[in-house]
């Protein structure tokens, strides 16, 4: 136990403790205790190896179809890290996925079986009920109503957005919300690879976001737009929530496209070759995924996205007075002796030694005595009767 302590709870009891050993407690008044609310910004930048490496982005195998050959196996989602997903030390930084809207134009010859209310789709589509679905889990999260769509608004038109790609930050990177007007994604707009860097690529940003503060059930919604064409929106950034739902069909351009995706036949996989739409139905999550990531942000060490997040600081000021005539005895039973007289540096003083203790700590009390905190000072502080002061705590949550 320290030499001296300072018992700070909702009561009031000072004596001279030449003959106690009783602790002094003193209560705060209202003038002595402050609350106020700081913001912490931190800029967060990441990559575009990160998001197209295959070692860094994991996949999630959940979902297997039945039929002829090995199937389709995918995710619903990927997460991207920051280095190889397998090391103790990567981190999260967000997940990835893609949705419809059941009133998308790429959806056609569907119907709803009026017994087990499940909806069927053409035979060259893949994962058309998933899909849908977790564009509802968003419109439910986001918009407050899973029947809901997604909506931009350019001018005096509201564009639905009914096939977007949803970027989730984590936590880690977004804490309490992302500030408005500081993010910017990069992205090609085309497939086309030349000589390994992107053709195409374009900066979208929400540039305009603090002006035109914009408020829904999912928090606080920015539009994002074309950086060169602030009027020609692309996307909505749910700053609260750390989530980007960006529209393909203004983000990117539906060229045409060549490759390899997942197939129900004997081979497992079938060649494709087509528009971005087409793509859009006939992938798997993962297929599609694995495409954004790994052509529409490319593959080089240039910055994908860019953003300041805000970590809200709650802070209460705790004033604790220090008056001229309090806390100059310690409850620690060594501060006396047998004969209740204080134990002095130099013998034959006991008489005419004043007084004095060191402040090493200072603890808060509640009504019932039980400790709530303790605050510890970088250097013990002279207390008599001819020294008052303050000491200012600071509780941060």
């Amino acid at each position: 136990m320290n030499h001296v302590q300072l018992l700070l709870i909702a009561k009031y009891i000072h004596r001279k403790q030449r003959d106690s050993s009783t602790a002094v407690f003193r209560e705060f008044e209202s003038s002595e205790v402050k609350t106020e609310t700081d913001v912490l910004d931190q800029l967060m930048d990441i990559l575009q190896n990160d998001i197209s490496g295959s070692t860094t982005r994991r996949k999630y195998q959940v979902f297997v179809t039945g039929g002829v050959g090995p199937g389709v196996t995918s995710s619903l989602f990927q997460t991207v890290f920051d280095q190889d997903y397998t090391l103790q030390t990567a981190n999260p930084m967000f997940d990835v996925t893609f949705g419809l809207s059941v009133s998308s134009s790429l959806i056609t010859a569907s119907y709803t079986d009026a017994t087990t209310g499940k909806s069927y789709y053409p035979s060259q589509s893949v994962m058309m009920r998933e899909k849908t679905d977790i564009y509802k889990l968003f419109a439910q999260t986001l918009l407050g109503d899973a029947a809901s769509e997604f909506q931009l608004t350019s001018g005096s038109t509201t564009i639905t957005v009914r096939e977007p790609l949803f970027i989730c930050f984590k936590r880690l990177i977004m804490r309490d919300r992302i500030k408005r007007e500081t993010f910017g994604i990069r992205l090609m707009q085309t497939a086309s690879l030349v000589s390994g860097a992107g053709t195409g690529a374009k900066i979208f940003t929400d540039v305009g976001a603090s002006a035109n503060k914009e408020l829904s059930y999912g928090g606080q919604v920015s539009t994002v737009v074309d950086s060169g064409n602030t009027t020609y929106p692309v996307g909505l950034l749910y700053t609260d929530r750390g989530v980007l739902v960006l529209d393909t069909q203004r983000a990117f351009y539906s060229g045409s496209m060549t490759g390899t995706i997942d197939a129900v036949n004997a081979a497992g996989t079938v060649a494709f070759s087509g528009l971005l739409n087409q793509f859009l139905v006939s992938a798997s999550i993962d297929d599609i995924l694995d495409h954004m990531c790994s052509v529409r942000f490319s593959n080089s060490a240039n910055t994908a996205i860019v953003f300041q997040n805000e970590t809200i600081i709650n802070s209460t000021l705790f004033f604790c007075k220090f008056d001229a005539d309090e806390f100059n005895y310690s409850s620690n039973p060594t501060y006396i002796d047998a004969n209740n007289r204080i134990v002095v540096i130099d013998p034959g003083q006991e008489e005419s030694q004043r007084a004095f203790s060191f402040i090493t700590s200072v603890g808060g009390y509640d009504v019932h005595d039980n400790l709530l905190w303790v605050a510890k000072l970088s250097r013990p502080i002279l207390k008599d009767s001819q020294r008052s002061f303050v000491i200012r705590t600071r509780i941060d949550y």
